[in-house]
């Protein structure tokens, strides 16, 4: 017997305002500050595909299912739902979301996770902004699906062995991702792996009939034009293995491929088709791995071999691929410690952080350009530099004005050099100072930090000559001295008795 898995991926990003630049949006005053990024056409895109996709095809799934409730051979599907998406859905057209839940209902739809806002996250050397959209994910999949996802699908695809470690450690039982040969050494991607130094089960993806389904159904100069789920399903029978993965964009139906294509009908036909043959089922990708056991270990190293299911190369280049793409790309993450402490601020930085943005700044021409064109909102990947890159700027600025953030964080540190913490604003610098390890204070005064951090990014010289007259403070005990720098700071930055007083019971 060989099982199917058939699963997709149903995404939208929130797009940039493409006048940002252009119109000089930059630097306003403004009450609204999603909207201020975001484009208005966002909704309009959303609707036109849940006209053209979401809702048409959710009822040929409905009817597949139901045709086959009371057959032992049953029609399953799995789904990942970004949870951009789903804040569309709520949004925009609550009646997709629905349309969702009623084939949840069924039992035999499967839900998987990713990062909420499908970010490029898990690229990033600390791994905790990582697990927190991911788990932020799981959350929204119980509270609005009623489903806890023990799959997970990072974002296109993207994994190494490191997301592999932290996925598995975060209680999922299995991944997908790309059936390459150069990560299976040319063996056969229609077989459950396990990933390298654990009991991960990783599940590869049959790109070429994926493909030949998700890309090359409505064209015309193809050889094995026009494809029919007959055609289609007798290739799925005479393809050896435990289990064919099938991983598709879900706008493959009706919004690449247009309903004059008869992409419906082929999915109206399909899991008819497919049945007809004894050797073949459709199986969650739950099922799969709990059923299969690995014929192999996965190893891919992250440093330079990291794998995707984008482009030709099937690696990270489709998004941190040229200089554009690299500098939007750090100066957005290096933004992350600043945000945090303010949810709304958060929230802009984690949509700013959609990996779309990037993909519309591939700049290199041939096939994988036309694609990255036909998703771009923008006329060519510099407008789309231009235009992030601005909006970026622009969040920046306004960061450091209502957070009073200064230029550079002062980093709280001790003798053996170990990091203890950052501080993006004064008020920051006053609250850790409060609790921090003492002798890290002694270290700083001895070495005269705390007065080159106060006059040259704080900019507040009179609290820095204040520091300046207390010295290194090695003679006052560890209470004394605590509550002599909190009572300067507390005084320089205007605070009443009753901040003092708090200093003196730390």
């Amino acid at each position: 017997m060989t099982d199917i898995t058939l699963s997709f991926e149903v995404h939208q990003p929130f797009r940039i305002r493409k006048d940002f630049f252009w119109n000089r949006r930059f630097n306003r005053r403004t009450e609204n500050i999603f909207d201020h990024y975001f484009s208005a056409n966002n909704r309009e895109i959303f609707e036109k595909v849940a006209k053209k996709c979401y809702l048409p095809a959710n009822d040929i799934m409905l009817a597949n299912i139901d045709e086959f409730n009371g057959e032992k051979r049953k029609f399953k599907v799995s789904f990942s739902l970004s949870g951009v998406i789903l804040e569309q859905c709520e949004k925009y057209n609550p009646d997709v979301l629905e349309s969702f839940r009623q084939l949840g209902e069924t039992g035999c739809v499967e839900f998987l996770d990713q990062t909420y806002y499908h970010s490029l996250t898990s690229l990033y050397s600390d791994t905790g902004e990582f697990v927190e959209q991911t788990r932020e994910h799981k959350r929204l999949m119980k509270d609005l699906m009623n489903f806890e996802p023990s799959i997970f699908e990072n974002t296109e695809f993207i994994y190494n062995n490191k997301i592999a470690e932290i996925v598995e450690s975060l209680g999922y039982k299995g991944i997908f991702t790309e059936g390459l040969e150069r990560v299976t050494d040319n063996n056969s991607e229609n077989y459950l792996y396990r990933a390298k130094g654990g009991n991960l089960k990783v599940l590869l993806r049959n790109y070429k009939l994926t493909d030949d389904m998700g890309f090359r159904f409505s064209s015309r100069n193809w050889e094995e034009y026009p494809l029919t789920a007959e055609k289609y399903s007798s290739w799925l029978a005479n393809t050896p293995g435990d289990c064919i993965n099938l991983f598709a964009d879900y706008e493959t139906f009706g919004e690449h491929h247009w309903e004059e294509t008869g992409i419906f009908e082929f999915l109206r036909y399909l899991p008819r088709e497919v049945l007809k043959w004894e050797h073949l089922s459709f199986k969650t990708p739950t099922e799969v791995v709990e059923t299969h056991k690995p014929v192999d270990e996965l190893d891919v190293f992250e440093i330079g071999n990291t794998i995707s299911w984008a482009d030709l190369e099937r690696d990270t280049s489709c998004w941190i691929g040229n200089t554009f793409q690299w500098a939007a790309f750090t100066h957005h993450r290096d933004l992350l410690e600043r945000v945090k402490s303010s949810p709304e601020l958060y929230k802009i930085w984690r949509y700013l952080g959609i990996s779309d943005h990037f993909y519309y700044m591939f700049s290199l021409g041939g096939g994988p350009g036309e694609v990255h064109s036909y998703f771009s909102p923008f006329d060519n990947p510099y407008n789309a530099f231009i235009t992030y890159f601005t909006a970026l700027l622009d969040f920046d600025v306004r960061v450091k004005a209502e957070m009073k953030q200064v230029d550079d964080p002062f980093v709280f540190s001790i003798y053996q050099g170990k990091s203890l913490g950052k501080a993006w604003s004064l008020k920051e610098f006053y609250e850790t100072l409060k609790k921090i390890d003492i002798n890290s204070i002694r270290f700083h005064l001895e070495r005269g930090d705390f007065q080159i951090w106060l006059e040259q990014s704080a900019r507040r010289k009179d609290i820095a000559e204040n520091f300046e007259d207390l010295g290194d403070g090695k003679e006052l005990s560890a209470a004394k001295l605590r509550k002599i720098v909190i009572k300067i700071l507390s005084k320089g930055m205007g605070h009443g008795k009753d901040d003092v007083k708090a200093g003196k019971s730390v």
